[in-house]
């Protein structure tokens, strides 16, 4: 009998109602206090010439594979600003060929400004293949002749940014080149 009002005091203790306590454990307070830092891209500014700059927006976290495309991008454009072929170290197959005719097609005429590169990725990764996707924006340069003068009507390139996509290949001497070029109008819209 003692047992059984034991018990009874017990269940009855159990179920009485306490104050309602609201648990708040202790990394809580201090998570809530200091926001994760969230990763933010690098902008990296890269002189071309004199009168020509190309800021080239990296992702916080960038794939070194990037630098295939960034590589000869620049250097394709210090061509075209001030001579020399490095521009074709980065290509091979029917790129090498783009490259050449789309630096020399420039005779006699240069470019100053500022250039936009942005939205990096490397869409697809295959092998000893992979395509890279950037966003190009060219609205900050302008065609000018090599005295410097701006030409009245300026390219389609100059008006709006577009989407650049290059194909590339891992060589056996372990550089990634490119082989192909595609572009596109839509997809780079900021």
């Amino acid at each position: 009998m003692r047992a059984a009002l034991v018990a009874l005091v017990l269940v009855a203790a159990g179920c009485a109602a306490q104050p309602e306590r609201v648990y708040t454990p202790r990394e809580a307070a201090a998570a809530t206090s200091a926001a994760p830092a969230v990763p933010t891209p690098v902008t990296e500014t890269i002189a071309v010439g004199e009168k020509m700059k190309i800021e080239v927006e990296w992702p916080a976290a960038p794939d070194p594979i990037l630098k295939a495309f960034t590589r000869y991008y620049v250097d394709s454009r210090k061509a075209v600003v001030g001579g020399g072929d490095d521009y074709l170290t980065w290509v091979e197959g029917p790129a090498a060929k783009d490259a050449y005719d789309w630096v020399h097609g420039f005779r006699g005429r240069s470019m100053s400004g500022t250039a936009k590169i942005y939205a990096l990725t490397v869409s697809a990764l295959m092998g000893k293949g992979a395509q890279i996707n950037a966003c190009v924006d060219e609205t900050g340069l302008r065609l000018v002749s090599k005295s410097g003068q701006a030409y009245a009507r300026q390219p389609e390139w100059t008006r709006e940014s577009y989407l650049q996509a290059v194909v590339i290949r891992h060589g056996d001497d372990g550089v990634w080149r490119i082989k192909d070029f595609r572009y596109s109008d839509e997809g780079c819209d900021r």
